[in-house]
């Protein structure tokens, strides 16, 4: 018997998600949050597959304490950090530049080099060297490995990749197009080609990850050659709290005319626009009841998302050619029928529908929501990014160790 089993660390600046699964069979044993690291008021949960769900309270004052505490939930269910059983522990890292096309064992000069990126990434990269280097330090004998929310994307063409500015300013500044929710693009796109019978190389798909973030990306033969995000996740599709595309000389006006510090209009793109901005909300359920009863605001919000959505629909369809299937997913794009609706109606020309029943019907599977007999298929297809995580770190050490 092999160890077969990969722990996936998710570390944010306050909070440390995490699954542990069996890769025979991609089984979740556990799976938990610490969040509020740092406060007095910090929390975890933990949830076992065969023994429900615990909860403690408590500081937790770094993330070093908080891998910790994770090992002793781990522990208690004799799933620990030092089970012979664990082959690996991979890591979300968001952003890997143009340096990393796929995931990377960690050594020091991998270290370095995410570091090198946290100009790229400052609010993401820094709490994720943090979750590697605590897990390092635990288990220093254990591989670990880093999978790139970028990586995916990396397929994409310099017509793509690049922006019209001077090269040497760019590449000065590594200034591109970089694209962010691989994990989930590359799990989603192979998913629906499996849905659809086919192999991933034959199919052509529009990925819509519709979250709080959003994007929406290109997906020719399983090759990213396209996506909504760019040098950073504020570009693209509007989002919870993310204007996604605007003019730069917004930007400009605000410091000029406004008198807006950087940090103030930095603030205002990411935290203050997007839904919110429009409406005060950024929940889709809250906003659609709003729209139900007639709130104009809430119906302006709607309508500019909507809108949003279909000139990147469109405009992938113009860079793939041929769509065999265009794909919702994440919590938006996953539960919302109204926004599936609406981001399909009017493009029955170009080949996708929605049958009304299939799109109202809810479930945890992937499923086709259009038609039969539909040109261009309309799929909804859970994502799962933290499965995606444990199969590309166990493709890559394999199993460092046999159990016999």
């Amino acid at each position: 018997m092999t160890a077969t089993r990969v722990l996936v660390l998710n570390s944010g600046s306050s909070s440390l998600k995490y699954q542990l699964l069996d890769m025979r069979d991609s089984s979740r044993l556990a799976t938990g949050l610490v969040e509020r690291i740092g406060e007095r008021t910090s929390r975890l949960k933990h949830t076992v597959l065969t023994g429900g769900t615990r909860e403690t309270t408590g500081p937790v004052a770094d993330h070093a304490a908080a891998l910790k505490a994770v090992a002793e939930e781990l522990g208690r269910d004799r799933l620990g950090l030092d089970s012979p059983e664990l082959a690996a522990i991979g890591h979300r890292v968001v952003h890997g530049g143009s340096s990393f096309t796929e995931p990377a064992v960690v050594d020091d000069a991998v270290l370095a080099e995410i570091e090198r990126l946290v100009p790229l990434a400052p609010l993401h990269n820094p709490a994720n060297l943090t979750g590697i280097r605590t897990a390092r330090a635990l288990r220093p004998d254990l591989p670990q490995v880093a999978v790139f929310d970028t990586a995916f994307h990396t397929t994409m063409p310099e017509s793509a990749a690049r922006y019209a500015i001077d090269v040497r300013t760019a590449d000065e500044y590594r200034i591109r197009r970089y694209g962010f929710h691989g994990t989930s693009h590359a799990y989603v796109s192979r998913q629906t080609a499996k849905l659809l019978g086919r192999a991933p190389e034959d199919v052509n798909v529009i990925v819509l990850h519709l979250g709080n973030g959003a994007s929406a990306s290109a997906v020719r033969g399983g090759r990213c050659v396209d996506t909504s995000m760019g040098l950073t996740p504020l570009e693209g599709l509007v989002m919870g709290t993310r204007s996604g595309d605007v003019d730069p000389a917004v930007i400009l006006h605000l410091a000029r005319v406004g008198g807006m510090s950087t940090d103030e209009i930095d603030t205002l793109l990411n935290k203050r626009s997007g839904l919110t901005g429009l409406c005060g909300d950024n929940d889709m359920r809250e906003i659609r009841r709003r729209v139900d009863e007639g709130d104009e605001r809430a119906r302006l919000a709607f309508d500019i998302y909507i809108h949003r959505l279909k000139k990147y629909i469109g405009a992938y369809y113009a860079v793939l050619g041929r769509v065999d299937a265009i794909a919702f997913t994440a919590g938006v794009g996953e539960n919302a029928a109204a926004v599936r609706e609406a981001a399909v109606a009017g493009l029955e020309g170009l080949g996708p529908a929605v049958d009304a029943d299939l799109n109202a019907a809810r479930g945890d599977e992937a499923r086709i929501i259009s038609p039969e007999g539909a040109r261009v298929a309309v799929a909804v297809v859970p994502t799962d990014e933290e499965l995606e995580i444990a199969t590309q770190t166990y493709a890559l050490v394999g199993a460092p160790h046999d159990l016999t």
